[in-house]
Order: structure tokens, then sequence, then C-alpha cells
């Protein structure tokens, strides 16, 4: 349960000796944390109010520390409060990659910006996962199970929720086949660290560096679940150049630490398997806020979402039915906008 006002009003007094700070309310992302920005003697800070929690057992300083720890840029943690689960961050400012994107005039000119991205990453997937210390993120993964929860999840939110498509049962056995196959193909891949909502909006930059945010789910998974949600990010539209030059510039950095017998032609295969399961998780995700809480905000992404995982379902013949169950229940084609 989130901290009441007068909690959050103690927590601040007593950190600043003082009740001379103003609280601003921040747009917060889809979950159920709570965001504000603090003033106080002409600097800012971010307080993020979401439950109570035990230190040693709390997934978002857990990974903070480990991050921070493996040379990954993290907000620092000024103070905080078990009982009253409220953790006082370094302000990163308003500015996102997803911005920095559109603001570009074109897209080699925010390459630069991408490639800092790529190196954050690199230092999660590599630099935190050889880093041993204990960490959340070791103890869970992306197995078959989670893959395939979060598959069912967009057929639930999308297929079945908002678009009330109606499956044979025979149709919808051959579906979750497919799935279970997606799922089991990508849990036989090696895992290292995965942030796990690595995208635009979850990268701020100040002062010239990138800093990672929303981390607190990651875990272990194939390399190519981050690559597919910075590169294919719903939020974003990096064209096929601009993908192929990022894959290419994290390949190049992660050679090293590359199997002996990597393969680029199945690398790109598990690339493309983990762009069906995770654009159509981003789906359930996008569909999910409207179905369950009426919340539009994320209906103008489905459309576009929708024809990434219809473009790699075309590299795989043997999941042909998927591709024909998003055209004939008109996911496709639905106006999202206007429901």
């Amino acid at each position: 349960m989130a901290a009441t006002d007068l909690q959050i009003q103690n927590f601040l007094t007593k950190h600043f000796g003082s009740e001379g700070f103003k609280v601003f309310n921040l747009a917060g992302d889809a979950s159920n944390r709570r965001y504000y920005r603090i003033v106080y003697d002409n600097q800012s800070w971010v307080l993020m109010n979401w439950e109570p929690f035990e230190v040693k057992k709390y997934p978002f300083i857990s990974v903070l520390s480990h991050f921070k720890e493996s040379g990954v840029r993290v907000p620092s943690i000024v103070t905080y409060s078990e009982k009253d689960g409220l953790v006082l961050l370094e302000d990163l400012g308003d500015l996102t990659l997803e911005r920095k994107f559109w603001e570009s005039q074109n897209q080699q000119s925010s390459m630069v910006y991408y490639e800092m991205a790529i190196d954050e990453m690199v230092k999660i997937h590599i630099n935190a996962t050889e880093n041993k210390k204990e960490c959340t993120a070791f103890n869970i993964m992306f197995d078959t199970e989670k893959f395939l929860w979060e598959m069912n999840y967009g057929k639930d939110n999308l297929l079945l929720g908002v678009l009330k498509f109606q499956m044979s049962p025979s149709v919808a056995d051959e579906l979750q086949k497919i799935y279970i196959d997606i799922c089991q193909r990508l849990h036989n891949e090696p895992k290292r660290i995965a942030h796990r909502d690595y995208h635009s909006r979850n990268l701020m930059m100040k002062l010239d560096q990138m800093t990672v945010i929303d981390f607190q789910d990651a875990r272990l998974g194939p390399v190519q679940y981050d690559l597919v949600s910075l590169l294919k990010d719903s939020y974003v539209d990096l064209n096929e150049e601009s993908t192929q030059h990022l894959i290419n510039n994290y390949l190049e950095k992660t050679k090293d630490y590359l199997p002996k017998n990597f393969s680029r032609e199945q690398f790109d295969l598990i690339y493309e398997l983990q762009s069906i399961q995770r654009c159509f998780k981003a789906c359930g995700s996008f569909a999910s806020f409207y179905h369950q809480r009426e919340d539009r905000r994320y209906l103008k992404y489905l459309s576009g979402t929708l024809k990434r995982v219809l473009k790699s379902l075309t590299e795989f013949p043997e999941y042909k039915v998927f591709a024909e169950i998003l055209i004939d229940s008109g996911a496709l084609a639905k106006k999202y906008e206007l429901l």
C-alpha cells in the first residue's frame, strides 16, 4: 500500500530538517508506483512511492546497487524508508531517449544516443552478469512459463478482450501449441541479466549522460529480449538501416563474450522469434490498460506494434495459424483510437 500524504510529509521533513520543500506530482508509467518531484533550496529530487519493503530483499534497490557496481549508470539513492515504501532519488529531469529521437532531424543524428543505450545494455548483459554478487535478478528468469504467461496475456487482453475474437477449440489449441513452441525455443537460449523493459522511455538523458531507470524487474533471459525492447520499441520507429547498425554495434561490443559456436544466422533468427513474443506481450499490456482500466493512452501504439509481430511471423511459416488469427480477428485493421 502506497504511503499517505502525511507519511510523505513526515519523511521529507525528517530528511531536510525543514518543511520548506515543495511536492509536485509526476506522470508515472502504467504501474502502481507514484512519483513526485521534490524541490528544496533550489535543488530537486524524485520521490518514488510504492509499498513497504525490506531493503535486503527489495528488487529495486538490489538491482540498482548491482547495476551501479557493474558500471551501469543508474540514479543515486539519497535516502529511503522501508516502512513507508519511499525512496528519494537523484532527479534525472524529463529528457528521455524517446524525446531525443523525435527531436532529431533524422535517424542518423539520433544514433549517437542509441549507441549510448547499447553501451549501457552491454554493461547489463556482460558486467552485471559476470558480477556474481547477490542480486534479485539472478533469482528469476525468462523461462517457458514466464514467456508463455506474457503471450497468453496478449491473447486474453487483446484478442479475447478488446477484439472479442471467437476461436474454435481446435484453433485455440493450435495457437497454444505455437505459443509453447515459441517460448520453449526462447527458453533454450543462453541467458544473461536482462533489464526486461529496455525501451526509450526508460532511458534518461542528463548532461550528455544516459541513465537507466525502471530496472526492478531485471531477470535472466536471452540478450535478444532487451535488443527487441530497444530496437522494436513501440514508442519510436527505427528504420531497418538504424536497427541493423545497432545490432552490429552490440555484437561488436560483445564479441569477446559470444559463444565459440556463434552463428549470426541463428542470432538473427532468435531476434525475430523474440520479436514475436516481446512485441505481442507489449500489445497485451497496451490492450490491458484499456480492457481492465479503460485507460486509452496506449491504444495508439497497438497498430504499429502488431505490424511488427506480423512481420516477424513471416520468418516462421510453421506459425502461420498465429498470423492468420491476427488477420482474421481484425487486429491489424482495427482503429483502436476510435474505441
